[in-house]
């Protein structure tokens, strides 16, 4: 059986690597991307079975990201998790309003992280 794909997508290289790690010690294979334009690009080209989202990024957020993958015939069905410093109940609600399945507030918890894999993959 292929190894299950999640892509990551964080701008700041320190959270990247981070989240990467987590993800590949839990036992997938990383796909990264730096900015929203990037992730939606790389998961209609990879098909990944999940995308850890940061929220703020240059060129498009990851609102817009999330609202291109949710919406989107070729990636709807991909779940998406944000993973960001934005953690206000607002932030949670427009989250979920673009399609998000949960939003992960950082520092990152690599618990909470490989729940989310569990959970979604």
């Amino acid at each position: 059986m292929p190894m299950k794909k999640v892509l990551v997508v964080d701008d700041t290289a320190a959270h990247l690597q981070q989240l990467k790690e987590i993800v590949a010690d839990a036992g997938y294979q990383v796909i990264t991307a730096t900015s929203g334009k990037e992730a939606v690009a790389k998961a209609r080209a990879e098909k990944p079975s999940l995308v850890f989202l940061d929220i703020v990024m240059d060129d498009l957020d990851g609102y817009g990201a999330c609202r291109e993958l949710t919406r989107g015939d070729e990636t709807g069905e991909i779940p998406v998790v944000f993973v960001s410093t934005k953690n206000q109940r607002a932030d949670h609600i427009w989250a979920e309003k673009q399609g998000a399945k949960a939003l992960i507030s950082k520092p990152i918890d690599s618990e909470i992280i490989v729940k989310q894999l569990d959970t979604y993959v």
